[in-house]
């Protein structure tokens, strides 16, 4: 059988997000034990279908369900749209039905991040409606406590909630020092609680 997996799943339009993945799943990696398997999801059109093609031509594979099966614990990114998570990645957690059917995911542990692209562009409302839909399948929320200092040091990013970025409408906005913490500082977390867990 294989070794228990963090699955990061992310959707990114600009790469802030998927950077923060990359920090979180080395967070997950610093746990003796763990390992983290880096997921993402197509792109949407207005019409809310699929419209990438069946295999990325770069970067992580796209998120199956049987990764969510499998996995030992989850973390779930996104970028904010208008305070909400975005359309490729709400339309991937739609699909999740015939798991949430079975309970495959109850009881696992799960953490979200987000980045905006403006300082007060609802970074904690898309941190709790990706949430929402946990909650429903059952999963176990992890979030970032106040001992880690840097969640009261950050001046651009960094929820109780989750790990945050604010990456400015150009998404230029480079992720900083104490972002990088709290996104290693999530990882390592989640991957700690999913090993007792297990």
């Amino acid at each position: 059988m294989a070794a228990p997996f963090i699955l990061v799943l992310y959707y990114s339009a600009g790469g802030s997000v998927r950077r923060m993945a990359e920090l979180i799943a080395e967070g997950v990696e610093r746990v003796p034990g763990a390992q983290a398997r880096i997921r993402t999801v197509p792109k949407v059109s207005a019409g809310f279908e699929k419209e990438s093609p069946s295999i990325p031509g770069s970067g992580p594979p796209y998120c199956e369900l049987g990764d969510l099966e499998d996995c030992a614990g989850l973390a779930l990114g996104s970028p904010t749209r208008f305070g909400n998570m975005a359309a490729p990645m709400k339309a991937f957690v739609d699909s999740t039905g015939p798991l949430w059917m079975k309970g495959t995911l109850a009881g696992k542990p799960a953490c979200v991040f987000t980045s905006t692209g403006t300082l007060h562009g609802g970074q904690e409302t898309t941190l709790l409606s990706m949430m929402l839909p946990l909650l429903h399948h059952g999963m176990l929320l992890v979030g970032i406590p106040y001992s880690n200092p840097e969640l009261n040091a950050t001046r651009t990013g960094g929820t109780p909630y989750g790990a945050s970025h604010f990456a400015s409408l150009a998404d230029d906005q480079p992720i900083g020092e104490h972002e990088r913490a709290l996104c290693v500082a999530q990882g390592r977390r989640l991957a700690e609680i999913a090993m007792k867990l297990a």
